[in-house]
Formats: structure tokens, sequence, C-alpha cells
């Protein structure tokens, strides 16, 4: 008898014959208006392809239609009435409830997984607003929960696609690398030595000859380093050969060698090697942090410190420049500059790890990754 009456309830609520429910909470049963006139919005949140739900502050499903019960593969009736922290993990919970509490006036957003009474999982975001009812002090929150399984497969594509193209670059950097020191360095130093033994044959008496030829020495010498540099910022012998911190020292000395801007490194000595592409990533982290500390931040000084905790490896650059508003960034700040931040956190995103950014204006800039050892 009390199971046909709760399904005659259930039938009433759904189709709109019943103006109010009673609910039990913390402070006993509290009576929840579902105004007649509303019977058509309803008719139109069921024919929604989101799951909608009316929920009390304390996550007990009001309303809720077929659509969310058809994501969490649960009946209708089981749903409503019950309470909505059933279909999240305890991390999600946590997630959710600050924003249940104040969802703020226009609305807040969180991606979780919804979990279904069958044991799977789906990707969803949930979006809350505050739900404002005349002549009714109760809280209430509304709720639009919409499947993103599609949106999350096509950013793993996606994020799949670019490591796919970060490896291909790296590949093409290495044969240029190579094809620049077998091909171009050689010759080079073959070239300053003879240019230094002609220079060396040229008696006293050919001043001006031998100036030259020294200059001509001197000028071929500094393009030979110059492609030597280039090589290798393209495929670092050390990287590979003498690991991770002698990787990051060398390109620290570089950099304050040709900008004059100084360098601390504080780096300690890894117990033993980390994957190749883990260290790859942090190579290209600190060379692209200090090109755009040389392009952009007009720094007087750079920290770079690299350190381990448990089971994590941190490299931190920061300087004392301009900085950015990330905020409100400035017109002219190019493209390109966007996607470099982008590339580091692809990068880093790959290996497993986290990027976090910090800047302001005049505050200077500092690059945090983490990544799992």
């Amino acid at each position: 008898m009390r199971l046909a009456e709760a399904d005659d309830t259930l039938r009433a609520i759904r189709s709109g014959e019943v103006d109010s429910v009673m609910g039990s909470g913390r402070k006993g049963n509290q009576v929840f208006t579902l105004a007649g006139a509303e019977h058509a919005y309803r008719v139109l949140i069921e024919s929604m392809n989101e799951g909608a739900l009316t929920l009390t502050v304390g996550k007990v499903v009001l309303y809720a239609n077929q659509c969310f019960a058809r994501m969490v593969k649960c009946p209708l009736e089981q749903v409503m009435g019950g309470s909505f922290r059933r279909f999240l993990s305890e991390a999600d919970r946590k997630r959710l409830r600050p924003l249940m509490k104040r969802p703020g006036k226009s609305g807040s957003k969180v991606q979780v997984l919804l979990n279904a009474s069958d044991g799977s999982q789906m990707p969803v975001q949930i979006s809350l607003r505050p739900l404002t009812r005349h002549g009714s002090s109760l809280a209430t929150v509304s709720m639009v929960v919409t499947d993103i399984t599609a949106a999350k497969r096509s950013e793993e594509m996606l994020r799949a696609l670019s490591h796919r193209l970060v490896q291909m670059q790296e590949a093409e950097r290495g044969r240029v690398a190579l094809d620049l020191h077998d091909n171009i360095t050689q010759p080079l130093c073959a070239v300053v030595f003879r240019s230094q033994a002609l220079a060396d044959r040229l008696s006293a008496r050919n001043g001006p000859s031998k100036g030259e030829a020294m200059e001509l020495r001197a000028m071929l010498g500094a393009t030979a380093r110059e492609v030597q540099r280039i090589s290798g910022n393209l495929r670092s012998s050390i990287l590979d050969q003498l690991g991770l911190v002698a990787a990051l020292e060398k390109a620290g000395g570089e950099f304050a060698d040709r900008t004059g801007v100084p360098v601390r490194l504080a780096c300690v000595e890894l117990a033993e090697r980390l994957p190749i592409g883990t260290e790859l990533t942090l190579y290209r982290l600190l060379q692209e942090a200090l090109e755009n500390v040389e392009r952009h931040a007009h720094a007087r000084h750079v920290a770079v410190s690299l350190n381990q905790q448990g089971g994590f490896i941190r490299l931190t650059v920061s300087d004392d420049g301009i900085g950015f508003d990330r905020s409100h960034s400035p017109a002219r700040r190019t493209e390109k500059d966007g996607l470099g931040l982008l590339s580091m956190r692809e990068r880093v995103a790959y290996v497993g790890g986290s990027l976090k950014v910090k800047s302001g204006h005049r505050a200077g800039t500092e690059i945090e990754a983490t990544v799992p050892v």
C-alpha cells in the first residue's frame, strides 16, 4: 500500500498535479512548494538532453528529470528524495560542498565523475545556480548536469596528437643537430685551423694582411661556436650523457654569458636518472622560460631550483622582471607568447605533472613544474 502511494505521489509531482512536497532534514520536516504554474517548465526540462535537478543545500534531491536518471542508471523514484552525494566520490563531494553552500549569484561550474548504480562512471560538468522562490525562505539550488564524455575523449585525442607532434619535433631537432655538427661545425672548425695556419705563415712585414687573417680567424671561430650552441639547443648531448642537472647548469650558464643576466642555480643531485621523456620535458621548460625572460621580462636576476620531494621532482624558474597581469593580458602580448605557456603546460601534463604560473605587473614571474618520479 505504501509503495503504491509513493508511486502515485511521484507521478503527481512529475505531472504537476501537486503544489508541495514535505521532506525531512536536520531541522525536522520541511515543506517545499511546487507551484502548479511551473508545470510547463517541468515538461520542457523533461525534454532536455542534460540532467536537471533541484536540491536543498544539504544535497537532498527535490526534483530530477528522466535524463539524469538515465545518467546514473537508477529509477527516477529512487533518485528523488534521496541524497545527491551518493553519486559522487568523496573527493568530488569535497569539491562540490563549498559551491553548494555559496553557489554565487552568477552560478558556479565544476567537473566531476558521476557514479552510476552499476558501478560505471561518467565525466560530467555540473552548473549550479541559487534558486529563488517567491514567498519561500527555504534555500534551494538548481543544477544542470552535462555529459562531457565526448569532450573528454576529444581532449585526450588532441593531447595524444600534441604529444606525437612534440615527439616528431624532437626527432627532427635531433636530425638537424646532427647535420649541423657533421656538415657545418666540423668543416667550420677545419677552416678555423687553416686560417690560423695561414695567419701564422704571414710575416711581420705583411702586417695589414696578417691582421685581416687574424680577424677572419676570429669571425670564423665565433661562427663555429654559435653553430655549436644552436646545435646543442636543438639536442643537448650533455642531457643525454650527463643527465638533467648538468644540462640545466649548462643552459643557465650559457644564458648568463649571452645576456649578462646572472642565474642562481640550486639543483640537487638526483639519486638516479629520470625517464628520458621527463628529463627532456624539464630541460625544454627551462629553455622556454629563459627565452621568455630574455625577450620580455627585462629582469636583473633569474633563479632556478630543482629539488625532489617524495615521489615528485619540482623545477622552479623565477625572475624579478616586469611580469604580466594574467587576468588582463596586454594587447602587446602575441599569440606566440600564449602558445609558449600552452606548450609548457601540455609537455608537463603528458608526463603526469602540473604547471603553475605566478606573475603580476611589475612583480616578476615564477614558473613551477611538478612531475612524478
